[in-house]
């Protein structure tokens, strides 16, 4: 049936924010468990939890472990799902989601991929600056192994 409506398609086109994983990567082979974070080679600069964008086709726990395995050469044991970070402000590249995970890792991390440097921090002393919305994740991150306090939003 020419001239129908079968044959007028619309097309829409989307802008939906991309997702991301960040992964807080316990070093359990060290007194007090610190964590890992990367200074970053790319903007924006500064410290940040090791992470990036997930990949078409990929799941956000394969994501989550590829991205710790490229930045910081260990591999790491996914414990579990922290919280969801959706800020649409909260990267100034773009507007982002980031699925956020506990992991845990025994050995030295090694700077790798987009990390300019590598480092062990305790909870009381995170460096700065901290890109993104790091500040905030790491210090709701912070309550919850303190307190057992999930973030509520």
């Amino acid at each position: 049936m020419k001239g129908g409506r079968g044959d007028q398609r619309q097309k829409t086109n989307y802008r939906n924010p991309a997702p991301t994983v960040d992964i807080i990567i316990e070093l359990i082979d060290s007194p007090h468990r610190p964590i890992v974070l990367i200074e970053r080679k790319n903007p924006p600069f500064g410290w940040a939890i090791p992470g990036g964008f997930v990949d078409y086709g990929e799941s956000v726990e394969t994501a989550a472990i590829r991205e710790a395995y490229e930045e910081i050469s260990l591999q790491v044991q996914l414990i579990e799902q922290f919280h969801v970070y959706s800020d649409p402000n909260r990267d100034p590249r773009q507007h982002t989601i980031s699925i956020v995970f506990i992991a845990t890792a025994k050995g030295q991390p090694i700077a790798a991929d987009d990390a300019k440097k590598v480092g062990i921090f305790h909870l009381w002393e995170f460096p700065q600056p901290l890109c993104f919305d790091h500040d905030r994740i790491l210090n709701d991150y912070r309550r919850y192994r303190d307190y057992k306090i999930r973030p509520t939003h």
